[in-house]
């Protein structure tokens, strides 16, 4: 033991001494021209390094520098800058006084993908002959270093025309191996509009074949979204796919996507090429997905816990939150294909939901989107223009034995309806949101209600009180319940720019039979609606006053806002004018009955 303890220590001084001398021997300023050569030869980028290099040697032999930076050709601004630079160096090579970097880190860096730090060419410069057989991203980077560690960093990403995003705590290592395959691990934070986005990647690039070909796969991508119109307990998930890249034709495809977001998942597909017309297609499949729990929508706050906004972004003056000039559908032709089998939007669950949809740079065809409600079918073929500043929406919805209460509460309009719907017709508006629904469409379609009922509007026992409580010759049955029940309804509504006229409704059940003409107000929250009700049944009295009434239409208008609903029905009116020409009947009779009458005239009069 005593032998092996003594050999190890005489090892360590051989190294300690051995490397004290290589750092006495040999000064890292040496180096400095060579790696600004280098830099330079490599991409044509200019490296330029602030104060001494000096050695660090524990626990890794290291050359650290000052403040450094990397600054294309012509650029305003370097493409990378950092406070502090450390240079992991191999030790074999410095015994021949050469430079071998295993790894670069920088901390506290600044990363500008902006317009302001790429590549400018001079005025006037000469441009040489292309050569087809070499990619434009030969001239790019070229990723010799097996190792490089970000920590700390800042990335700024500009595209052209665009606004600046900043990916802060930017922590990244990428590892490669000699055959230019690397691994990727990154993490990061973007804060915008109030919203904070949390990123963590791992992942796999193999760059052999660069630059013609790129590809690779990200085995876990987490992500966090928070902030103003998102979810109070915002938007979280993970996602993996792999990933294709081709230099010529700018082709690219993503595949086996695994993506989550809450309770949702998708799977599928995406390819497409870029450059001067870009196209893709994207293909997709989804056991379940609640729009709900993602987009934050909620009719009702209070009765879908968890999917309340946890805020509102502010409202500023002059904004137009319409921007389709920025839209990139503008710029592409694509198609998207998507089957859900379970599908939760603004408080409905529908099953078995297909979308058929393609791009035309800005004009969208929906050629397939239907599914199921409960036992009910819908589909909504129509066309979206984005081209101009107001999107353009024409839809043909054609609807098929739904719950009527499920789509009222979707839509946030009152209960009072219910039953088993159907619809068929043609809508046109500008806006796709429900307020644009409320206030800017129009259209016409024809309706059906079966096993329906009005909540909370008993027509047969509000005219039968009304009657009975104007005249002794008639009474009531004793009617169950506040609803009115009926068999079947069926007629035509318009929608003008928010407000439903009602056309020609009519509806009929055992005991009572109506008419109905009118408005509704979704924009104003109001309704006016004029009923004529005859009640068939449930009279007691005098037989020739009730035939009157089953032949008789009452009116009942019924108006108001829709929180506090008034009516109005005229009952004494139609007695009395039944007393009126009951009265004139029988002087009429008389008259006839005594024809030597000198004050005949008179008396008709």
């Amino acid at each position: 033991m005593r032998r092996l303890i003594t050999t190890l220590a005489i090892l360590l001084v051989v190294v300690v001494a051995g490397m004290s001398a290589l750092v006495l021997l040999v000064n890292p300023n040496d180096f400095r021209a060579y790696m600004v050569r280098q830099v330079e030869q490599r991409s044509g980028y200019q490296l330029h390094l602030t104060g001494n290099l000096r050695w660090h040697v524990w626990p890794q032999l290291s050359i650290l520098a000052g403040r450094m930076s990397v600054t294309a050709p012509g650029a305003q601004q370097p493409l990378v800058s950092a406070e502090n630079m450390r240079l992991d160096v191999n030790l074999l090579p410095l015994l021949s006084h050469q430079l071998s970097v295993k790894q670069v880190m920088l901390k506290n860096a600044i990363i500008r993908l902006t317009p302001d730090s790429a590549t400018q060419r001079p005025q006037n410069a000469p441009i040489g002959p292309h050569d087809s057989s070499t990619p434009a991203a030969i001239n790019g980077w070229t990723f010799d270093i097996g190792k490089l560690k970000l920590a700390d960093s800042l990335l700024i990403w500009q595209p052209e025309k665009g606004e600046a995003l900043n990916f802060r705590e930017l922590n990244l290592m990428l590892s490669q191996h000699d055959r230019k395959q690397a691994s990727i691990e990154l993490s990061t934070r973007v804060n915008r509009d109030q919203r904070d986005v949390q990123l963590t990647l791992k992942g796999l690039l193999n760059a052999s074949d660069y630059p013609y070909r790129l590809s690779g796969a990200v085995e876990s991508l987490d992500y966090q979204f928070k902030g103003v119109d998102l979810p109070a307990q915002g938007i979280q998930g993970n996602a993996a796919f792999t990933a294709d890249w081709v230099s010529e034709g700018e082709q690219f495809s993503l595949g086996d996507i695994a993506l989550t977001a809450n309770e949702s998942q998708l799977h599928g597909s995406v390819s497409g090429q870029l450059g001067t017309h870009p196209r893709f297609q994207a293909d997709f499949s989804s056991p379940n997905l609640n729009l709900d729990n993602v987009l934050a929508i909620s009719v009702d706050a209070s009765s879908v816990p968890g999917t309340s906004p946890s805020g509102n972004r502010p409202v500023i003056a002059g904004v137009d939150g319409s921007r389709n000039e920025d839209n990139p559908l503008n710029a592409w032709v694509s198609s998207l294909k998507l089957q859900v089998k379970a599908l939760r939007w603004r408080g409905m669950d529908l099953q078995n939901v297909a979308l058929d949809a393609q791009n035309q740079q800005g004009l969208i065809t929906l050629n397939t989107l239907n599914g199921k409600i409960g036992d009910g079918h819908f589909s909504l073929p129509g066309m979206i223009d984005i081209r101009m500043a107001q999107t353009k929406v024409t839809l043909q919805p054609e609807l098929q034995d739904i719950v009527l209460s499920s789509l009222l509460n979707a839509f946030a309009l009152p209960g009072t309806i219910d039953g088993v719907f159907s619809l068929h017709g043609l809508l046109q508006g500008n806006g796709l949101s429900v307020a644009a629904f409320s206030q800017h469409w129009q259209g016409n379609a024809d309706i059906a209600l079966d096993h329906a009922r009005f909540v909370g509007l008993n027509f047969q026992q509000m005219i039968q009180q009304n009657v009975a409580r104007n005249s002794d010759q008639i009474s009531a049955e004793e009617s169950n319940g506040n609803d009115t029940p009926f068999d079947q309804l069926r007629g035509r509504v318009t929608l003008n720019n928010g407000v439903i006229a009602l056309v020609g409704l009519q509806g009929s059940s055992s005991r009572v039979n109506f008419t109905a003409q009118g408005s509704v107000d979704l924009a104003k929250e109001q309704c006016d609606v004029t009923f004529g009700i005859k009640v068939l049944g449930g009279w007691k009295g005098d037989s020739a006053l009730i035939e009157t009434l089953t032949q008789t239409a009452i009116p009942l208008r019924i108006y108001g806002q829709w929180s506090s609903l008034q009516y109005a029905l005229q009952v004494d009116q139609l007695l009395n004018k039944r007393l009126q020409d009951k009265a004139k009947l029988r002087l009429n009779q008389w008259v006839d009955r005594h024809p030597d009458n000198n004050n005949q005239a008179g008396t008709k009069k």
